[in-house]
């Protein structure tokens, strides 16, 4: 079933010590579409300005992303700078220029109000509140947010969380958002928002999945490259719920391979600038990393010390 992806669309100034990328493609709903597109039909809405390439545009559409949602108005697409050393888990913005996505009022299409799946990216909550408001009964609902969010505005932000099924944010988020320093109890007080899912993910440390059933954890893989993480944590939304919009599966069993997708998606993306990986992955070579987290992780019980 199709999923629909709100959130920022930009172009991506990148620095890291194995090269550099100006005007690379970029922003949440790009990663978050181009990894779920492997999965299932993938329909997005965002805002561009005047000086957004075309090429972009025909990668989008070669991938078979939907962008009768994405505006384009007169004005600078939106514009992120970052720089990265050895250290990939120390990012520093050079600078951010939000352009037209300042002034962003997502319009949903007619034709798209119907989706099946919704995942709001990381934009202001008011925003992922009009779009709940616009979209007709969805099976599934998901959103990401911020810390600018959770200090700025915690009451819409608890609205747009109450409205929806699986939050993901991050570990230091979880735990701001709870007001707890332990993430295990950090992440029962947020799913008392009424969740049925909260993924939290921990960057090069894998994710950790909370629901009332249990809890799941995945470790990061170690990789033989990192070139560019930007963009990790969409792709993994991109693959995590793309596989659970393409199943329906949102069992226990469900959950967890759905996870490891999105760990593949987020891994595969580090591997080169950009969308670059993103854009022309081979099933196969999905499938084939969904293996090495099966073999890193899997082992045989043997108890040893009530058989002395």
């Amino acid at each position: 079933m199709s999923i629909l992806v709100v959130g920022s669309v930009a172009l991506d100034d990148v620095d890291t010590p194995f090269g550099q990328r100006r005007g690379a493609l970029g922003g949440a709903a790009v990663y978050f579409g181009l990894a779920a597109s492997y999965f299932t039909d993938v329909r997005l809405v965002g805002v561009v300005g005047e000086d957004f390439p075309d090429e972009h545009v025909e990668l989008l559409g070669t991938r078979g992303i939907d962008l009768a949602g994405l505006q384009v108005v007169e004005g600078e697409t939106f514009r992120w700078g970052g720089k990265y050393g050895y250290d990939f888990n120390a990012r520093e913005t050079t600078y951010t220029n939000l352009g037209v996505f300042a002034n962003f009022q997502p319009q949903i299409p007619e034709t798209f109000r119907r989706t099946a799946n919704v995942f709001l990216a990381n934009i202001a909550p008011q925003l992922q509140l009009s779009v709940l408001e616009q979209v007709e009964r969805p099976a599934m609902t998901a959103l990401d947010t911020m810390n600018y969010w959770i200090e700025r505005t915690p009451t819409e932000l608890r609205s747009a969380i109450e409205s929806v099924d699986i939050l993901l944010i991050n570990d230091s988020e979880t735990r701001q958002l709870a007001g707890e320093p332990v993430l295990r109890k950090a992440a029962a007080r947020v799913l008392e928002h009424g969740l049925e899912l909260l993924v939290v993910k921990k960057g090069e440390d894998g994710v950790v999945t909370f629901s009332r059933e249990g809890i799941f954890a995945v470790p990061g893989l170690p990789l033989d490259s990192i070139i560019d993480p930007t963009g990790a944590g969409d792709s993994f939304a991109g693959g995590f719920l793309g596989y659970l919009a393409a199943t329906g599966d949102r069992s226990a069993e469900g959950i967890r391979r759905a996870t490891i997708y999105g760990s593949v998606m987020g891994s595969l993306c580090c591997e080169a600038f950009s969308t670059e990986k993103l854009a022309d992955l081979e099933p196969q070579e999905i499938e084939e990393r969904f293996q090495e987290y099966k073999r890193l992780t899997h082992f045989e019980y043997s108890p040893i010390l009530l058989n002395a």
